[in-house]
């Protein structure tokens, strides 16, 4: 039957039910992609087929958008907010004059240098008033100083600037962040001991931590114990949580 035999209230009836079919039908795809999807295996606490998402987001970035050029914004000292003392993993135990940092070079299983801060404060002072962002929503705009690590490389892990990767544990190893070379090396990223024109806090990561405001607060470790250079990815705290690895802005 024509649609010019039909009533208008029999042609909208009709366009309702190829309506409702249609919708039916997404519908039941869309149970069974999820079926699908909640079936396969984790990977670090997220689903394996949206793991892959993260990598190739991570793939984009790395390889289209960044560059070392690309600088996060500064600010004037009037912008200076106060920033949460967020997250206290692997600050459990007490700092005393006993801290240390170990240096582990590219290709090698044991520190070749064990400092003290005054020895990266010995390097050129760099200060940089930046936008800390933090993955659950916050942000605060504060001004750190301290070592780029692209100059405490050089120094005292010479050649370890070719490596893949850079792992950054706390004294107890409680916490532990990976970071990509390129990353590490940006001119903004600091191994900073000062902050808003005073020494670190214990709550902010006395009497070190990193400052890398190309990436989330979660790669901003406090009171860093160890830096590992090497070619094979470091583990993690927060990608092994379910959070992107490369978590970058």
């Amino acid at each position: 039957m024509s649609n010019s035999k039909l009533t208008p209230e029999e042609i909208m009836a009709q366009k309702t039910r190829r309506s409702f079919l249609a919708l039916g039908a997404g519908a039941a795809a869309a149970i069974a992609g999820w079926e699908w999807l909640d079936h396969q295996p984790e990977e670090y606490s997220t689903l394996a087929p949206l793991r892959k998402v993260f990598a190739a987001n991570e793939g984009v970035v790395r390889n289209v958008l960044y560059s070392n050029s690309h600088l996060a914004p500064v600010f004037p000292k009037s912008a200076i907010t106060e920033q949460k003392e967020n997250g206290a993993d692997g600050l459990d135990d007490d700092l005393d004059d006993t801290w240390r940092l170990e240096v582990v070079p590219r290709g090698s299983d044991d520190p070749s240098h064990t400092l003290t801060v005054d020895a990266v404060k010995a390097l050129p002072k760099y200060e940089q008033i930046i936008e800390f962002k933090c993955v659950e929503g916050w942000s605060a705009i504060s001004h750190f100083a301290g070592a780029r690590f692209s100059d405490f490389t050089a120094k005292f892990a010479p050649g370890s600037e070719n490596a893949a990767y850079a792992g950054l544990l706390t004294p107890d190893a409680e916490y532990y962040v990976g970071l990509d070379m390129p990353s590490a090396l940006h001119p903004q990223t600091l191994l900073a001991y000062e902050m808003n024109g005073q020494p670190l806090t214990e709550g902010h990561g006395a009497p070190l931590r990193l400052v890398i405001p190309v990436k989330y607060g979660i790669k901003n470790i406090k009171r860093i114990g160890r830096i590992e250079y090497t070619d094979t990815r470091p583990d993690d705290f927060w990608h092994e949580r379910g959070y992107d690895y490369y978590s970058g802005l």
